[in-house]
């Protein structure tokens, strides 16, 4: 029997969405009524979103799905600021042309999940820079600084364990919840919402603008927050060996995508079907039975599946197949992830350790020469013992020398 009355809540109970909420009853009945307006910011702190927004954009996802209407809010103004969450130091200061640029490359991933549009349920993108930069400091002190407690502020896990810690904290970083409280206020009144959600390290930020919301007379405004991301074996969800994994192409490639999904631990499988992709529960449950070595298709499922939504189904069909050629049939794919190097550079003599380097697949010539001792790195498949060795014409392959780092990392060194 369902838990809940509207089908927005019980996706997200299935499928494992929820943390905590600050009133189920009365977000249920909105959202069983198609009236549910809910939104997630996104700070513009980097030119790619990464996994962990993934998450969030799949919430307004199922929002839509179930004939409500999302709103994605970019953080024009509050990038300015700098959110104190989780942070030991202060944010880096960006400029507006950092930011700007960092926003407009952000926008196209929510395009590719959400449908926009002018539609009842179509998502709409606000960034808060529209208002934000438009206060008078004296009128916002005025009108909405003094509906807040500073003793209520500092028992808020972004500023308490800041301090706890004995690390500074700015006065801009303090003055985010404000900004962040005040963004709620105003999508309130201007588009009718009324469910702020987020991942739960946001829950304080967020309950404090359903307060201010309540303080400056808006309608009733509700919180839902999920789990933060971590994997079965404890560890953050999101670090690979390259870094972050982003959701922009140019960050992070669909076949790289692909690969980081196909990873997964086994504790994690359906889980992160239920999170990451669309299939249905009833296929997801069948999945669930598959044991031993089978649940290894359980994880192709769900790098396809996941990297479809994001990227498309044809690329992710390209990086499933260009996988399959690389680690089943020990074929060298034109699909692996490529990386240029001049036909001069290449005659002049490259080490073999620098070209792991240039690869990607290491930092260093000293930590390619860890993996020299460790038998941790191939050449054309074959492994490479001499790290004094370098590359020449008799490496190339239709003009492609394939590096690998353990099994699972490849990459194409492309002579042009």
């Amino acid at each position: 029997m369902a838990k809940y009355k509207s089908d927005f809540l019980n996706v997200l109970e299935e499928r494992g969405f929820i943390h905590q909420c600050s009133d189920f009853l009365g977000l249920d009945l909105l959202a069983q009524k198609g009236e549910a307006v809910a939104y997630v910011g996104y700070d513009c702190t980097a030119p790619s979103l990464h996994i962990g927004n993934f998450l969030t954009i799949m919430m307004l996802y199922w929002l839509q799905q179930t004939g409500n209407k999302p709103i994605t809010l970019v953080g024009g103004g509050t990038t300015r600021v700098g959110d104190p969450s989780g942070k030991d130091e202060m944010r880096a200061i960006r400029s507006i042309e950092e930011i700007d640029a960092n926003k407009a490359s952000i926008k196209g991933v929510f395009a590719k999940i959400l449908k926009f549009g002018d539609g009842k349920t179509d998502a709409l993108m606000v960034d808060n820079a529209d208002w934000l930069t438009k206060l008078n400091y004296i009128e916002m002190l005025r009108d909405v600084g003094r509906h807040f407690s500073v003793n209520r502020m500092l028992t808020m896990d972004s500023v308490r364990l800041r301090l706890e810690r004995e690390q500074e904290m700015s006065f801009i970083e303090f003055n985010y919840m404000l900004c962040q409280s005040y963004d709620y206020v105003e999508l309130a009144r201007r588009f009718g919402t009324n469910l702020q959600m987020g991942g739960s390290d946001q829950w304080g930020n967020i309950i404090m603008g359903v307060d201010l919301g309540r303080r400056m007379g808006t309608h009733q405004l509700y919180a839902l927050t999920t789990p933060l991301l971590t994997t079965a074996s404890g560890a953050k969800m999101g670090k690979t060996a390259k870094g972050a994994v982003w959701l922009n192409e140019e960050q992070f490639s669909p076949y790289d995508f692909w690969q980081y999904w196909r990873n997964t631990e086994d504790g994690d499988v359906i889980r992160f079907l239920k999170l990451f992709t669309t299939l249905p529960l009833s296929e997801i449950m069948r999945l669930a039975t598959l044991r031993g070595a089978d649940i290894n298709e359980a994880k192709k499922v769900l790098a396809t599946e996941a990297t479809a939504l994001l990227h498309g189904r044809e690329k992710a069909e390209a990086a499933a197949r260009t996988a399959e050629e690389t680690f089943e049939k020990g074929a060298t794919s034109e699909g692996l992830p490529t990386v240029e190097i001049s036909g001069a550079e290449f005659a002049a003599g490259l080490g073999v350790l620098n070209a792991f380097v240039k690869a990607g697949l290491v930092k260093s010539n000293s930590e390619a020469r860890r993996q020299v001792q460790g038998g941790g790195l191939r050449v054309n498949d074959a492994p490479v013992s001499d790290d004094k060795a370098s590359l020449g014409a008799a490496q190339l392959v239709d003009g492609h020398i394939k590096l690998s780092l353990g099994k699972k990392r490849h990459v194409l060194l492309k002579v042009v």
